[in-house]
């Protein structure tokens, strides 16, 4: 059955206008039905849900973005949500975790954009049901049209009997794909600290800015991250049963992607500690060669001081007031400063 058109531009998004109850949060919701693996509607109202879920083998999908604790009420009573889970799909900075409550589990992540360096996370909840899945987004940090995108790529008639488990799984697999980027692009900036720390320039101001930040993006990356290898984990367990079982390699896959990222993490912090560490190690050498290079031309300057202060005494000397004075200094002077000079070359101490 070929799914009907929206009423809106764009794929997917309901029509406030002629739906005025379907104005929550600071986007117009998107919404979908597939049966049997192929997509059957789209753009319906967020109220018409409980009508699609009446098929038994229909799966239904809602986005929401900005949306208020007031706002989910009807999803919540669409899909017999606890207020407990409401309240933190609306709530900022939760933790990235996986809720289970009686017909349905909650699931918060955390979707890492790194643009010039700084690292920007932007807050996604999910409510998944054995056919449904409702996406919770504070911003419109995540691109949802690549999600629709990987679905509509990986759906079909073998997916039919999987439920809202290959909604859950293109969503998964798209949230650690863009976690595994953050690492690559944190990974190519600690390579650029690398080169200006070991480099011939060494500007320290620039090297301390950039490793701190690259550890405290390093730092914010982990604690999101991470989590997310427990987060599968739990769904692959059969007695959680939000996974079917022709999923259970993807969802495999997905999960040996989280501790690729997990371990990236973890090798890259240790990569920058190093780093700090070169770092002081090399100041401190630059700093000793500097000590090393002054205190040898303090040494050779010390000759003529010496010489001139000797022979600047008001006192007679051999050649005292006499042509023959001055040239037999300017010899003594140049002797001693070659020599030392020579001698401290060949010691690499200049």
């Amino acid at each position: 059955m070929a799914p009907r058109p929206s009423e809106s531009g764009v794929p997917s998004e309901t029509d406030v206008e002629a739906h005025p109850a379907n104005r929550i949060g600071t986007a117009p919701p998107r919404t979908r039905a597939w049966r049997r693996g192929e997509l059957e509607a789209e753009g319906f109202p967020v109220t018409a849900m409980r009508e699609h879920l009446r098929s038994p083998d229909a799966v239904v999908w809602l986005d929401l973005c900005g949306a208020r604790h007031e706002d989910l009420g009807v999803v919540a009573d669409e899909l017999d949500l606890d207020h407990v889970a409401v309240e933190d799909a609306v709530s900022r900075h939760e933790r990235t975790k996986l809720d289970r409550y009686h017909g349905y589990a909650f699931l918060n992540m955390y979707v890492p954009v790194v643009d010039g360096g700084d690292l920007t996370l932007h807050e996604l909840s999910a409510f998944i049901t054995d056919r449904a899945l409702v996406t919770v987004r504070q911003d419109r940090g995540f691109d949802v049209d690549a999600l629709i995108r990987r679905w509509d790529e990986s759906a079909g008639p073998d997916t039919g009997g999987t439920g809202a488990g290959f909604l859950l799984y293109g969503l998964l697999d798209l949230v650690v794909d863009l976690q595994l980027d953050a690492v690559q692009a944190l990974d190519e900036e600690a390579d650029e600290v690398e080169e200006l720390v070991f480099g011939d320039a060494f500007p320290v101001k620039e090297i301390q800015r950039r490793s701190y930040r690259l550890r405290r993006n390093l730092t914010a990356l982990r604690r999101v991250a991470v989590p997310m290898r427990e987060v599968v984990n739990t769904l692959l367990r059969r007695d959680v049963k939000l996974v079917a079982p022709p999923l259970t390699p993807y969802f495999q896959d997905v999960y040996d992607h989280t501790l690729r990222v997990a371990e990236w993490t973890e090798g890259l912090r240790e990569l920058v500690a190093d780093l700090l560490d070169a770092r002081l190690a090399l100041q401190g050498n630059r700093l000793n060669e500097v000590m090393k290079k002054v205190t040898s031309w303090a040494a050779i300057i010390a000759v003529p001081t010496a010489v001139t202060g000797f022979y600047g005494q008001n006192l007679p000397y051999p050649g005292f007031a006499e042509h023959s004075g001055f040239i037999a200094s300017t010899v003594i002077i140049l002797v001693c400063s070659g020599t030392l000079y020579v001698v401290f070359k060949l010691r690499d101490w200049l």
